[in-house]
Order: structure tokens, then C-alpha cells, then sequence
């Protein structure tokens, strides 16, 4: 995938909108080619420079921007001068879905393995021990709490981890 189609993807978009939030987004989404400062970035962009400090860390931390410093010889002063490293993005990308699906599958697992009841009047769920150690009633309101199935939530979860392996080719 090309660069340009590459950050044009909505998929791309929402996971680097979720690393940077709303404010460090214009930082994510035009970078620029070469290496740039903050200050420069954020100038152009007509952002807070904190703002924009705060998405390149970010992004470096993520492994999406890599910089070097540089000492000025009169000042001593340090400048950073940051490089966007948007090639780790499919790979990122993927090692989030491994995540997500491990982490799916857990719950799966925890949801197999336990009984649950329910405060209707609360919305609040309890294990089977929780609800018998408070004699099935619930703390909040004292209402009797119910028996609760929880199949839907398995086959949603069952649904979302086929979708996740075949993403993966693991399926």
C-alpha cells in the first residue's frame, strides 16, 4: 500500500486518531516529508506546542516517529528534528489485533467458566460467589438479583474472533 492510500484509509485514520486523540491528529495525519522540529510543526499546523510535543512522543513511542538531536554551538541549546516512521503502521496495526483477539479470547474463557447474576434494577452483574455471599440480593438497591445468560455475549465474541483470525490468517 502506498503512503498517500496508506493515512487515506479510515482504518489507519482511527487508530492513529485513538494514539494521538483529536489535538494530536493534524500532527498524524500530514506528516511532513524529511525531518522537522516541533516548533516548525507546529507553526505550520497552527497548533499548541505542547500539543504537538505531546503526538510526537506518542508517535515515537509507537514506534511511528524517530528523532535525532541537535546541539546549536552558540546556545547549546538542543533541537529534536523528527522523522515519521509510518511503515510500522501495518505491522502495529496487526500486533494490536493479536492483542485484542488473546484478550477476547480471555474473556471468552471467563465468561464459559462463571455463572453470573444480575441486578436489573442496577445494571450491576455478579459472579455466582459475589451474588450468594450477598444472599443474591443486591447491594445498591436490595432488589433480588437474577440469573443472568450470557450466550449472546459469547456468540458476539465468537463472531468478532473468527473475524479477528481470519484478519489474521490464523483462522
Amino acid at each position: 500500500m502506498a503512503f498517500e492510500e496508506l493515512l487515506e484509509d479510515p482504518v489507519v485514520q482511527k487508530y492513529l486518531n485513538e494514539l494521538v486523540g483529536p489535538k494530536g491528529m493534524p500532527v498524524a495525519a500530514a506528516p511532513p516529508d524529511g525531518e522537522v522540529t516541533d516548533e516548525e510543526l507546529a507553526e505550520r499546523l497552527g497548533l499548541e506546542l505542547n500539543d504537538v510535543r505531546r503526538a510526537l512522543f506518542i508517535l515515537y513511542e509507537n514506534d511511528l516517529a524517530s528523532y535525532r538531536r541537535v546541539r546549536d554551538e552558540d546556545s547549546g541549546w538542543l533541537t529534536y528534528l523528527w522523522t515519521f516512521e509510518y511503515d510500522n503502521i501495518p505491522g502495529n496495526m496487526m500486533d494490536e489485533m493479536e492483542r485484542l483477539l488473546e484478550a477476547l479470547d480471555e474473556r471468552r474463557e471467563y465468561e464459559l467458566d462463571n455463572e453470573f447474576y444480575l441486578c436489573e434494577v442496577c445494571s450491576i452483574r455478579f459472579e455466582f460467589d459475589e451474588a450468594m455471599d450477598l444472599g443474591f440480593e443486591c447491594p445498591e438497591c436490595g432488589s433480588q438479583v437474577e440469573s443472568m445468560e450470557n450466550e449472546h455475549l459469547i456468540e458476539a465474541m465468537d463472531e468478532r474472533i473468527e473475524d479477528l483470525e481470519h484478519e489474521l490468517g490464523v483462522a
